[in-house]
């Protein structure tokens, strides 16, 4: 095998799919999407209890594609919302699976937590490493940063932290500097908007795409507190309610009824008036956010990075370019490469680039 290549599979968990990548060095052999069914998921009564029916098949396909466990030289799993991290790569250890199990990480039972205890498992029998890289709780802010208005409140580091970390990645390369030395204003675009100042390598803040920044195709952003408090009071709905409010149903679907940007720009060209302004309007607030981030790194920016799904429309980029092109270059990486982010994390550990770290 060392006259091929180190070989990397890599596993990204969704909530009713697990994503796997095979990488031979920077080759990606196959990727393959598994869907689970809902009458097969519902059958446990948490994702935790999913592990070994989604663990058999991921050997499965492992099988089918014609390698075994003694091909690997590293299995990588997603990180999820475990507890603040710095970013990098991390050995998976039995601390990180014990808190996983027994629920004391940010968000307990989340799939995206269960990245982690699959690459362990598969691994761990044949003494390879297993490793998380860039979880979704990487929590590098500021001090400045944390402070909310109200102390019960802190401000919570959540972001798309791995995809975030390898377009800035990307970007240094393209400006043929290291990332250690150049500053970023990196804006994710996808279901949830993190919008991220980046200075020398580090996320020195975010809004997290939960609880503030732009509203986006699903999530409403920022809301008028008062406003909001009132209609928590109010008898409204319960949390269930509100929150799928907060975070399914709101942004350009409820001002729209759909969440996908392309669909409301053709209703846009045609006339709708409504999707035309929450169009802009939703450009509007990413283009404010990033000139905030911008001016916390004091208008020292290098460069402004695009990334996620939404990068994909250039109607959007357009209007980002035209809001915030005085700050530096624009660049453009649209869609979310994880299992390649992933990936690439495990060969800087490799590769002596930077230094393995031990959750604890």
């Amino acid at each position: 095998m060392s006259d091929e290549g180190r070989l990397i599979l890599a596993i990204n968990p969704g909530g009713t799919s697990t994503k796997l990548g095979l990488f031979r060095e920077t080759e990606q052999l196959f990727e393959q999407n598994v869907r689970h069914l809902q009458e097969e998921l519902g059958k446990y009564e948490t994702t935790f209890d999913q592990h070994e029916f989604r663990k058999e098949i991921i050997l499965n396909t492992l099988a089918e594609a014609g390698h075994d466990l003694s091909d690997l030289t590293a299995v990588v799993g997603r990180g999820g919302a475990f507890k603040p991290l710095k970013s990098g790569t991390y050995r998976v250890n039995k601390k990180l699976i014990d808190d996983i199990r027994d629920g004391t990480t940010l968000q307990a039972d989340h799939p995206s937590n269960l990245g982690a205890r699959r690459a362990y498992s598969i691994a761990e029998p044949s003494n390879l490493p297993s490793c998380i890289v860039d979880p979704v709780c990487v929590d590098e802010m500021i001090d400045e940063a944390r402070l909310s208005g109200l102390p019960c409140l802190p401000r919570i580091s959540l972001s798309h932290a791995l995809n975030i970390r390898m377009v800035a990645y990307k970007a240094a390369e393209r400006l043929e500097r290291s990332l250690d030395e150049i500053n970023l204003v990196v804006l994710h675009l996808g279901s949830g908007i993190s919008v991220n100042a980046l200075r020398k390598g580090r996320m020195i803040d975010t809004s997290n795409a939960n609880d503030g920044g732009p509203f986006s195709s699903q999530r409403v952003g920022v809301l008028p507190t008062t406003g909001l408090a009132r209609l928590c009071l109010s008898g409204y709905s319960d949390w269930k309610d509100m929150k799928r409010m907060l975070l399914k149903e709101g942004g350009l679907y409820a001002y729209t009824g759909t969440d996908h940007v392309g669909e409301a720009l053709l209703r846009a060209e045609e006339g709708d008036e409504t999707a035309d302004l929450t169009l802009r309007a939703m450009a509007y607030q990413i283009i404010k956010e990033g000139g905030a981030m911008a001016a916390a790194l004091h208008g020292d920016v290098d460069a402004v990075v695009v990334t996620g799904g939404i990068a994909h429309n250039t109607w959007m980029t357009d209007r980002l370019g035209e809001g915030l092109g005085f700050l530096g270059e624009l660049m453009v990486f649209p869609g979310e490469e994880e299992l390649e982010a992933l990936v690439r994390g495990v060969f800087r550990v490799l590769d002596s680039v930077e230094e393995e770290k031990t959750y604890g």
